[in-house]
């Protein structure tokens, strides 16, 4: 069959007001971004003609500036879900300009099909390569692509010479099907492939194919500095110290880790220390770092959702295929981000904290309880179910006026039944088998910067220790209200909440 060739403002006319969109991508690796940026055009005429006109985005996870930036400052987003990193969607959700939904990233392909948000008027795919009978392969992500293609009205292709062909083959699209009929996930290591390198669309759906030449709209994250990088050493010399008495088998177990600079420098530290075997990645993300280890054998093979890389990185994985191809899989979010999966192989899970409670609970969302910085992404799929489930961030922040460690988090992504390791650049608070007061006494000896190890003490003495788990109520968020009156949680006077 032969596909209509578009421009993109005429691929973008096709979608009205209160559609709903559905995007392919994991991160900015993978996702349509030539029909977004004309869709913004088309919002601002709309509204300039006193018009409205926005519609929902359903995604895998972020985008880039091309989508998630654009649309927002043309105002032309209703609704959206799930992850986002883009500083002018935050500060319009944060607004209450968008209605933002926060999900588990392995959840977000089964809610559209269970049809909890709705119908998916249009989706908007990027491929490197489309056949005349609908075989689609797709670019540097997997994400909810499978899904949308299939729920959508329409489809509509951006066929992305950015990226070569030589990556037809790195994915493996699988769908599980939908209770009850659902059967396991017949994954038993990173490296086994389940499904098809392609997306199998009805050619009948696919009302426009859009010619590009439009590069990810990659991240690159700050340099390693000496705070992150003692948290890399604290968490491989965790992880080695395990391995040593046998907590961990001799074979080692597959990782998991986020994004992000502390991410990177954790998994330097691993590449480095030689006590660790060659290990394997089982994830949502590949960065730079892990591409690099993959090269120099430390890190075996590879799974993920997404090459959250550097261009320089994917065209140096698109020169070098034949030595990448038995070494990288890209799955659907739903199957990197599987809970099935994800305890089946043993995973340990790195994820970062924006903050943590004296007991385990992790904020890693929410600045102040209440504005949104970029979503829980997939680190609860992880957290859940890993094998060990580890918190990295730095003690301190904003030169010392915020303490990471508080008596209560001012939001809740993670509880205490699912954190098992808290690692600051101070140290490692293991959580494992230890009761609420253990914990805190971990968690503020080992983790808390000294700065604030003894106002959190004073804390837990105010709470007092014949609770199961001791707070004193009217001052568990004190060290928050004392950062929004002065702008330091150092000023906070535990004597004011005393009666």
């Amino acid at each position: 069959m032969a596909f209509n060739r578009i421009s993109a403002a005429e691929a973008a006319s096709l979608i009205k007001h209160g559609y709903n969109i559905g995007l392919s991508g994991f991160t900015p690796a993978g996702t349509a971004k030539a029909v977004t940026a004309a869709l913004a055009k088309v919002a601002e005429e709309e509204h300039a003609k006193g018009n409205p006109f926005q519609v929902g985005i359903f995604t895998g996870a972020s985008t880039g500036e091309s989508c998630d930036g654009i649309l927002s400052r043309a105002k032309a987003i209703r609704y959206r879900a799930p992850y986002t990193t883009n500083k002018d969607f935050r500060k319009a959700v944060n607004n209450g300009e968008i209605a933002y939904n926060d999900i588990h990233l392995s959840q977000m392909a089964q809610e559209v099909r269970y049809g909890f948000m709705g119908k998916i008027d249009v989706a908007i795919i990027e491929a490197c390569e489309l056949t005349p009978d609908g075989k689609l392969y797709l670019t540097a992500a997997g994400g909810i692509s499978p899904t949308i293609c299939r729920m959508a009205d329409k489809v509509i292709v951006e066929l992305n010479a950015a990226h070569s062909k030589s990556g037809m083959g790195l994915h493996d699209v699988y769908e599980p099907a939908d209770p009850p009929y659902r059967r396991e996930i017949p994954i038993y290591k990173p490296s086994d492939r389940i499904g098809q390198p392609y997306i199998q669309v009805d050619p009948k759906k696919i009302v426009g194919v859009v010619e590009t030449n439009w590069p990810d709209e990659a991240r690159a994250f700050s340099e390693a500095d000496p705070i992150t990088d003692k948290i890399g050493q604290n968490v491989a010399d965790f992880l080695a110290a395990d391995l040593k008495r046998g907590i961990i088998p001799s074979t080692f177990l597959p990782l998991q880790s986020g994004v992000g600079n502390i991410a990177n420098a954790v998994l330097g530290a691993l590449g480095r220390d030689t006590t660790i075997p060659p290990f394997e990645m089982y994830t949502e993300v590949l960065q730079d770092a892990v591409v690099g280890l993959i090269r120099q054998g430390r890190v075996k093979f590879g799974s993920t959702c997404s090459l959250t890389v550097t261009n320089e990185c994917l065209d140096g994985i698109y020169q070098d295929m034949d030595f990448f191809r038995d070494k990288l899989v890209l799955r659907p979010s739903e199957i990197s981000n599987n809970p099935e999966v994800v305890r089946r192989l043993g995973i340990i899970s790195i994820n970062t904290a924006i903050e943590v409670d004296l007991y385990g609970n992790v904020n890693s969302t929410h600045i102040g309880g209440t504005k949104m910085m970029n979503g829980i992404g997939g680190s609860g799929d992880f957290t859940r179910n890993a094998y060990i489930s580890i918190f990295t961030c730095p003690s301190e922040a904003k030169e010392g006026k915020i303490s990471a460690i508080v008596p209560m988090v001012s939001h809740v992504d993670h509880s205490e039944h699912s954190v098992n390791i808290v690692i600051t650049e101070q140290g490692v608070a293991d959580l494992r088998g230890k009761s609420p007061k253990e914990r805190a006494q971990a968690i503020i000896e080992n983790c808390a910067h000294p700065a604030y190890k003894q106002l959190l003490w004073d804390y837990t003495k105010m709470a007092g220790g014949k609770n199961q788990t001791p707070h004193a109520i009217q001052a568990a968020l004190g060290m928050h209200a004392e950062l929004a009156r002065s702008g330091d949680m150092r000023n906070t006077n535990w004597a004011e909440y005393v009666k």
